[in-house]
């Protein structure tokens, strides 16, 4: 069993920054792939980046691409997400995931991720 505790949401305006956390614990967590999600209202959850705990190696979504950066710290068992350059399309509920297993092709798929945290609030204003 993984548990996952996102915090780090708020208000802020575009252009600003955030950065979201998420706390891990668990027996065998470190074995997971670890990534971050997001739900706009009316909308599906969509990927946002994943980090391999052991290399460290991420991948991005290309609407953060540049902006966003996935990071771990192996003492803290935290991975962050530093938002960067938000504007208000970023809105959502963002959540963290762990993913025992995963290919090229399930990456960006929920349904592929076997925990995920309550999620945080991330607004951005005009």
């Amino acid at each position: 069993q993984v548990q996952l505790v996102e915090s780090g949401g708020g208000l802020v305006q575009a252009g600003g920054s955030l950065r979201l956390s998420c706390a891990a614990s668990g027996r065998t967590f470190r074995s997971y792939v670890m990534g971050w999600f997001r739900q706009a209202p009316g909308k599906e959850r969509e990927f946002v980046a994943i980090i391999n705990w052991d290399s460290g190696s991420t991948y991005y979504a290309g609407s953060v691409k540049g902006r966003f950066t996935i990071s771990r710290d192996n003492a803290k068992n935290t991975v962050y997400l530093q938002m960067n350059s938000l504007n208000p399309e970023d809105t959502a509920v963002y959540y963290c995931a762990a993913a025992s297993k995963l290919t090229a092709q399930t990456i960006s798929r929920p349904a592929a991720y076997d925990y995920w945290g309550q999620g945080t609030q991330v607004t951005v204003s005009s």
